[in-house]
């Protein structure tokens, strides 16, 4: 891939992930209802604690289950924007825990390949990954989560 590809790519992605929030429509209620934790409209993978890859090595992670999101925190990919643009690289839920979902898991090699396409160019390049402990605990509908999170965000 060249320099310029990988920009284009980059910038594509960062253009649907920046729409995807205000593309879908919300449906209105009649009453007023608590609202639902487990809503791929309203949960937002930008708004989670961003750690660093090596979290595994940091003791008490604990046994549960969760989503978790790989993302990107590059220097500005938008033409009209100054800051860092973060991208949604990877959606993923663990059958156990975090540590023993990434410990076995080949999202490594993937970011390992989009830290190295990166650093060939000389680009700068930060990848985290956020975790979410609100999850279902029914594997079914963690599962049905997950897909339906990977189709609203389009991860790579």
């Amino acid at each position: 891939m060249s320099v310029g590809t990988l920009h284009q790519w980059k910038q594509r992605i960062f253009d649907y992930q920046q729409s995807a929030p205000s593309s879908q429509p919300q449906q209105q209620t009649l009453f007023e209802l608590a609202p639902n934790p487990c809503n791929v409209d309203t949960l937002d993978p930008f708004a989670l604690q961003l750690h660093n890859l090596s979290f595994c090595d940091q003791p008490d992670w604990g046994d549960r289950t969760c989503l978790y999101f790989a993302m990107a925190v590059a220097p500005a990919i938008a033409y009209d924007t100054a800051k860092p643009t973060p991208l949604l690289l990877y959606v993923g839920e663990t059958e156990r825990s975090p540590k023993q979902r990434w410990m076995n898991h080949y999202c490594h090699r993937y970011i390992g390949n989009y830290i190295e396409m990166h650093r060939r160019y000389s680009l700068d390049v930060a990848v985290g990954i956020a975790f979410w402990f609100g999850a279902p605990i029914n594997r079914k509908q963690q599962l049905k989560l997950e897909s339906e999170l990977i189709y609203r965000w389009r991860s790579p």
